[in-house]
C-alpha cells in the first residue's frame, strides 16, 4: 500500500510535479501501529464472497495479513508498490508482487479484485479503475475499501495548521486521495463497471498507542517536511492539537476514520 506521487485528478500516466513525499513501509512497524487495518478489513471479505478455485487479484495486499485470509478461500495474487512490504507477504508463503497500482498489466486473468486500505494511497483514480478494468474476466467483480471524504480530517487539519505555522503549504504535503461516494461511483460507471453497493461508513477507530506512532507511520509526506530535530517537537504539538477531541481521559486515542465501501461489477460478455 504504498504512495504514489501522481495527483488525484491526473490523466492516466500523467506525472505530478507535486511536493507530496512518497510514503515508505516498515512491515514491522505496520503491524505494531496498524494492525487494526487488517482486522477492521474482515468485513470486506464476507461482501467479497470469494469461492475456491476463484484466481483473485489483491490490489495493495500490504503484509499480506489479509491476502493470506483470502488464500485459505480462493487462488490469490497480491500486489503493492512496496518492496518492504512485498518481501514481509512472501514470508507468509504468499504470492505476493511488487507493482504500482496505478500500471496494472494484467488482462483477463482474475474473477475477482480485492483492495483493503489501498486505494486512497492511489492518486490517480481513472488508471487505477483502468487497470481494474483490465485485469478482470468479464463478470468479474471489484470489491474495496478506502479512505473517504472526511477520512481522517481532524488530523489533516492539524497537520496542514502545525505546517502553515512554520510557512509550508499543508495542501501540497497532503498524499491521500479521499473521494466521496458520487465522486467514486462516477469513476466506476464512467469506465464500465456496474456498481452494485456504494457506502459511506463513519467509523471512529481506537488506536494501539499515541498518535504520534500513528503519525509515523503513515504521514511520513507531512513530517518530511520537518527536520530530524524538529519532528519530535512537531508531533508534540499536533498531538496536543488533536488531545481534546481525540483522547480520552484514560489516554486512549480515537482517529476520526471515514470507509468508503463498494462493490463493483465488469458485465459479462453479452449483457
Amino acid at each position: 500500500m504504498a504512495a504514489n506521487l501522481l495527483p488525484p485528478n491526473s490523466g492516466s500516466g500523467e506525472r505530478a510535479k507535486s511536493a507530496v513525499i512518497e510514503q515508505h513501509w516498515d512491515p514491522a512497524r505496520y503491524r505494531r501501529n496498524a494492525g487494526f487495518v487488517a482486522a477492521l478489513g474482515a468485513p470486506l471479505i464476507d461482501l467479497l464472497d470469494p469461492q475456491p478455485g476463484e484466481r483473485i487479484l489483491d490490489l495493495g495486499c500490504g503484509d499480506g495479513a489479509l491476502t493470506a485470509t483470502l488464500a485459505a478461500r480462493a487462488q490469490v495474487v497480491g500486489v503493492d508498490a512496496s518492496a518492504e512490504q512485498v518481501a514481509a507477504a512472501r514470508a507468509r508463503g504468499l504470492d505476493a508482487r511488487r507493482i504500482d497500482g496505478n500500471r496494472l498489466l494484467f488482462a483477463g486473468e482474475f474473477d475477482a479484485v480485492f483492495s483493503n486500505a489501498a486505494l486512497h494511497w492511489m492518486r490517480d483514480p481513472d488508471a487505477v479503475i483502468d487497470g481494474v478494468w483490465r485485469a478482470l474476466k468479464p463478470g468479474g467483480r471489484f470489491v474495496a475499501e478506502c479512505g473517504g471524504v472526511g477520512n481522517v480530517g481532524r488530523v489533516v487539519d492539524a497537520l496542514g495548521a502545525a505546517l502553515a505555522r512554520r510557512g509550508i503549504d499543508g495542501a501540497a504535503a497532503n498524499p491521500w486521495y479521499f473521494p466521496s461516494p458520487e465522486e467514486y461511483r462516477a469513476r466506476l460507471e464512467r469506465r464500465g463497471f456496474l456498481v452494485r453497493e456504494m457506502v459511506l461508513i463513519p467509523r471512529p477507530t481506537p488506536l494501539p498507542g499515541r498518535l504520534g506512532d500513528w503519525l509515523e507511520t503513515f504521514a511520513e509526506s507531512f513530517l518530511a517536511r520537518i527536520s530530524a530535530a524538529e519532528r519530535a517537537a512537531f508531533i508534540d504539538e499536533v498531538e496536543a492539537a488533536l488531545r481534546p477531541a481525540l483522547c480520552n481521559a484514560d489516554g486512549l486515542w480515537t482517529v476520526d476514520y471515514v470507509r468508503l465501501r463498494f462493490a463493483a461489477q465488469k458485465p459479462a460478455e453479452g449483457a
